[in-house]
C-alpha cells in the first residue's frame, strides 16, 4: 500500500514540483492549498507529467476545523510536507501581521492535529533567511540564527523554534527542517513552473517576464553592496533538485533513518551568484537580452549568502545536480509555454 502524504501549498511553485517527485517515488499525495498564489490548473500539469491526479482540496490551513476534517477524510496519513505560507520578503515588511498569521498559525494547527490523526512526521519548508547575514561563508547548519531582517524571515525562525520546542516536549512526531536557498527554474516538461499572481516577487520570474516583454525592465535593487559587482549574491538552486530532497527527507523520516527526532539541512548548490551575474547567465543560456535598471536597495534584503550543502550531501545523499544555465533555460522554456497557452 502506498504511503499517504499531505502537501500543504501543493499547487504552489515548490509544492507542485515536490508532488511530482513524491508520486514518481510511489507516494499517494493529497494537496491542500487556498490558491492565494497559485491555480488549480497546476493539478492538471502534475497529472500530465506523472499520469496520476493527486487528490486536491481548496483549503486555508488557518481553518483548523477544515484541516481536521481533511486529515480525518484521508485516514492513515503518514507524513506532511508544509509549504503553505506567504513568501515575499518585501511584502512581509509592509504587511507583517498577514505574514505572522499565515506563516505561523498554519503550522501550529498542523502540529496540534498530527498526534490526533497519528501522523508520523512533518517536513518543514524553511529558508536561509534564518541565518541573516552570516559571518562566515559558505554558511553551514551550525551557523548562528541571527535576528531576522524581515517578518518573513522572523516567521521562519519562530516556526523552527516551535518545531524544536514541540519535539523537546515529547510530542509524538518527527521533523526534518529544510533550509533552502533560492529555488528557480521549472520542470523540464514545461508543464509546471513558477507562476506568481500579479507582479513577481522573486527575481527569475521577473527576468523571464521582462525577457518576454511582459515587463518593460527589471529593477536591480542596489549596486553598492560589498560584492564584486555591487549587487546582492544568492545561491540559486534548481527547483526539481530541491523537490527531490523533500522525497529523500520523507523517506528518511518514515523509514526510521533519522539520528534525532529533529534534523536540519541546508539545500543549496554551494555557489554564490550576483543578481547581475544571473542576468548575464540568463542571456547566455537563452540568447535573449534583459533590460534592467539599478534602483534603491530593498528593505529586508541580505547582502550575500550561499550554502555549504555538505551535510545534505553526506547524510541525505542529495546533491544539487543542475547547472544554473540549464536551470535558467528551463525557466525560459516555462515562460514560453505560458505564452503559447495564452496565460501571459
Amino acid at each position: 500500500m502506498k504511503k499517504k502524504i499531505l502537501v500543504t501549498g501543493g499547487t504552489g511553485y515548490i509544492g507542485s514540483h515536490t508532488v511530482v517527485e513524491l508520486q514518481a517515488a510511489g507516494y499517494e499525495v493529497i494537496i491542500a492549498d487556498n490558491l492565494s498564489n497559485s491555480s488549480e490548473d497546476v493539478v492538471d500539469g502534475i497529472e500530465r507529467i506523472t499520469g496520476i491526479r493527486p487528490a486536491f482540496t481548496k483549503l486555508d490551513c488557518n481553518d483548523k476545523e477544515g484541516l481536521n476534517a481533511l486529515l480525518g477524510k484521508h485516514n492513515g496519513l503518514r507524513g506532511i510536507i508544509h509549504f503553505a505560507a506567504n513568501k515575499a520578503v518585501g511584502e512581509s515588511v509592509r504587511e507583517p501581521l498577514t505574514y505572522y498569521r499565515n506563516n505561523i498559525v498554519t503550522l501550529i494547527n498542523l502540529l496540534e492535529l498530527m498526534p490526533e490523526h497519528k501522523v508520523d512526521g512533518i517536513v518543514f519548508s524553511s529558508s536561509c533567511t534564518v541565518y541573516g547575514q552570516p559571518d562566515i561563508l559558505p554558511v553551514t547548519e551550525d551557523a548562528p540564527v541571527k535576528p531576522a531582517l524581515s517578518p518573513y524571515g522572523n516567521a521562519k525562525q519562530i516556526n523552527e523554534e516551535i518545531l524544536r520546542d514541540a519535539i523537546y516536549a515529547g510530542l509524538p512526531f518527527k521533523s526534518v527542517i529544510l533550509r533552502y536557498f533560492n529555488p528557480t527554474g521549472a520542470h523540464p516538461s514545461g508543464e509546471i513552473g513558477e507562476l506568481p499572481n500579479g507582479v513577481p516577487q522573486n527575481l527569475v520570474p521577473f527576468v523571464t517576464q521582462t525577457a518576454m516583454g511582459i515587463r518593460s525592465e527589471l529593477s536591480v535593487f542596489g549596486n553598492d553592496y560589498n560584492t564584486p559587482d555591487g549587487s546582492c549574491i544568492r545561491d540559486y538552486i534548481n527547483v526539481v533538485d530541491l523537490a527531490k530532497a523533500h522525497v529523500i527527507a520523507m523517506d528518511r523520516m518514515l523509514g526510521g533513518g533519522m539520528e534525532n527526532n529533529l534534523e536540519i539541512f541546508n539545500l543549496g548548490t554551494g555557489r554564490g551568484l550576483s543578481v547581475l551575474e544571473l542576468i548575464q547567465a540568463f542571456e547566455k543560456a537563452t540568447g535573449v537580452k534583459v533590460p534592467y535598471k539599478i534602483v534603491e536597495r530593498r528593505e529586508g534584503d541580505i547582502e550575500k549568502v550561499w550554502a555549504d550543502p555538505k551535510r545534505a550531501n553526506d547524510v541525505l545523499g542529495w546533491v544539487a545536480g543542475e547547472s544554473v544555465e540549464d536551470t535558467l533555460a528551463s525557466a525560459w522554456n516555462w515562460q514560453k509555454k505560458l505564452r503559447e497557452r495564452g496565460i501571459q
